[in-house]
């Protein structure tokens, strides 16, 4: 025997989780042993005890409350094959080894005869919990009557924010059973007439597994007609009880409604039993109220999963978002990276030298991803020692450590649904390498501390500026861990492989660059984008972006003059056989000799000489000691004094 709850269907769909002894908490909080970020869910929602072979759940005062089998309860002992439903979720209790398709019951469609004559019939515009206020305050108040108005409210509000259609297919499926004494039950919905989208059912009496046998002759009708109907004893039907599925189920009664949304049918919901309590015309009433009331939950579920679609759609076809600039065939191909990994929720590996803009891709990933509106966490593996590391990832207990004086999340946690981007992954520790690993093998890791695995929905994104193929060569690096890691990857180019783009990116640094130093904007001279062009950016765009800020500040004329670049830019001894190089050279001396006349016109005083260049008398002096000049104005400056 191993215990055990499978998600069926809503947040918690797909996921397994063994039930040790003592007490297992459910709720939204990460301090419960089971959570999902559902807001159906309350904080904690719900306990699961366990005390040797016997298994209790317990609400704990929930807002939405706890159902087994589709009945709110307190507290509940559980049973092999019980369903509970917490916020919009549907977990199945297990004791044996079933196989996971036998859990749930199928629909089995079979043609029967027309009812011969129904007892009751019933179209929506009829039914006095919906429309006829009159009829329904002509009623008698009865406790059956306040029993199902309360229940239809709470079946309003339970079902109305939920998302998922299997969910709420299985939520409506519990809160009928609390309505009608039915033993079987689905819910169909269709696109056409003829073929099922979905089906949802139920047999309460043979448990899961075994089909529930719906009669499509009967749905044909009551969708077809736009009408709910009950047959409250089959036998008495002619027509019905020489069926074989309903005689060998020995079904007593049949009600089914439609699921209408301005009278266009969205499925039916169809309820059979066999117990003496026949169904009546009050329950015709109060399913026609129900079937109302889901259908707008259904056609919610349709028109979200319609924007859901379109959303996605058209992030495909737009272009992809991003704040990279370039238009470079090889920042082409990161752009076509992007468009097609964003989608998906592959691990990603980018590789690219320091200042190449790894972590813009990875936000631009993340931003035309489904987790867009979900966090994107980032943390250099670098810039933190390896025992805070493994705190700041992982999280840590109270009283883990001296100084863990409360409970904290970790990165990866924070994360949670979205985006983790881990940069620098080269520098993990070996032991924070192999607990990644774990992660991504397992989807699931534990605090500093902890005792108890932690659920992990995030996707990983991770960079680096080593070679990792020679890290593992090294030794330094986990190759299990590069081969989960390396599931897509994508190289950044250097800025010096992409020089086409580099007077775009200076154009683009200088208005950002203006906006944080609060200061006018100026074009770059024809010799400084040259110098730009030439210079082999060893720092890559970051340094570039600060080469650009540095003359801006420092600038005084109205352009950016090459004067005003970082000397290591200005250092072309390089590219001294170039072309471009000896255009540089002869701008230089041409500047030279143009100083010197001035120098000599002015006997030396570099004021008067700016007043006849035309420039300031800073900007001069920062030429002159760029050019090597100094000599010069000091030679000038004494024959002026002799």
């Amino acid at each position: 025997m191993n215990p055990r709850l499978l998600g069926l269907a809503g947040p918690f769909r797909g996921t397994t989780f063994l039930l040790p002894a003592g007490e297992i908490s459910v709720g939204r909080e990460s301090s419960n042993h089971l959570w999902v970020s559902d807001p159906a869910l309350s904080r904690r929602h719900c306990l699961l005890l366990r005390n040797g072979a016997e298994f209790i759940v317990r609400d704990l005062g929930s807002r939405n409350g706890t159902q087994v089998n589709g009945v709110p309860v307190e507290e509940h002992r559980l049973s092999h094959g019980d369903q509970i439903s917490v916020g919009d979720s549907v977990l199945v209790f297990l004791l044996k080894e079933d196989e996971v398709h036998s859990l749930k019951s199928p629909v089995e469609l079979s043609e029967t005869a027309v009812p011969e004559s129904p007892t009751f019939l019933l179209r929506q515009e009829d039914s006095v919990y919906l429309h006829s206020e009159k009829a329904r305050a002509a009623l008698p108040t009865t406790a059956r009557l306040s029993h199902n108005l309360n229940l239809l409210l709470k079946i309003a509000t339970g079902i109305g924010g939920v998302r998922d259609r299997e969910s709420l297919q299985w939520q409506l499926l519990g809160f009928i059973f609390d309505v009608v004494p039915a033993d079987r039950g689905a819910v169909l919905l269709f696109d056409h007439l003829e073929e099922f989208s979905s089906a949802t059912a139920w047999d309460r009496v043979r448990g899961p597994g075994h089909p529930v046998r719906v009669s499509r002759t009967i749905v044909q009708r009551v969708s077809g007609d736009r009408i709910g109907m009950v047959v409250t004893d089959v036998s008495d039907d002619q027509a019905l009880r020489q069926v074989p599925t309903l005689a060998d189920l020995q079904v007593r009664s049949l009600l089914c409604v439609p699921l209408l949304v301005s009278d266009k049918a969205l499925g039916a919901i169809y309820l059979d039993s066999s117990n003496p309590a026949l169904f009546d015309e009050d329950h015709l009433q109060v399913m026609t109220a129900v079937a109302g009331i889901a259908s707008l939950a259904f056609d919610n579920v349709r028109h979200w999963e319609q924007l859901q679609q379109e959303n996605q759609d058209l992030r495909a076809e737009i272009s992809v978002e991003h704040n990279m600039v370039g238009g470079s065939p090889r920042m082409k191909e990161v752009y076509e990276f992007i468009r097609r990994a964003a989608p998906t929720d592959s691990t990603v590996l980018i590789h690219g030298e320091s200042g190449t803009g790894k972590e813009l891709v990875a936000r631009a990933i993340h931003r035309n991803s489904p987790r867009a509106d979900k966090p994107f966490v980032a943390i250099n593996c670098a810039a933190i020692t390896e025992t805070l590391l493994e705190s700041e990832l992982f999280g840590h207990e109270k009283g883990a450590f001296t100084g863990a004086v409360s409970q904290k999340k970790g990165k990866m946690e924070v994360a949670e649904g979205g985006t983790l981007f881990l940069d620098e992954v080269s520098e993990l520790a070996p032991g924070l390498q192999a607990k990644l690993l774990r992660v991504l093998q397992e989807r699931e890791f534990e605090r500093v501390g902890g005792t108890r695995p932690i659920k992990l929905d995030v996707r990983l994104i991770a960079a680096s500026n080593r070679d990792l193929p020679d890290a593992v060569e090294a030794g330094t690096f986990r190759k299990d861990l590069y081969y989960r890691l390396n599931v897509v990857a994508v190289k950044m180019p250097a800025l010096r492989d992409r020089r086409v783009d580099i007077p775009m990116l200076a154009e683009h640094f200088i208005v950002k660059a203006s906006r944080k130093c609060k200061s006018r904007i100026k074009p770059l001279s024809a010799e400084a984008r040259l110098s730009l062009t030439n210079y082999d950016w060893p720092g890559n765009v970051r340094e570039l972006e600060n080469a650009i800020e540095r003359a801006l500040v420092m600038g005084s004329s109205d352009v950016i003059l090459p004067e005003d670049l970082p000397e290591a830019v200005l250092d072309t001894s390089s590219a001294a056989e170039t072309s471009t190089a000896k255009f540089v050279s002869g701008v230089k001396d041409t500047k030279k000799q143009l100083i010197l006349t001035a120098l000599q016109q002015t006997s030396g005083s570099y004021i008067e000489a700016a007043k006849i260049l035309g420039m300031h008398p800073n900007s001069l002096l920062r030429l002159i000691r760029n050019l090597d000049l100094k000599a010069a104005v000091k030679a000038g400056s004494s024959s002026g004094s002799e």
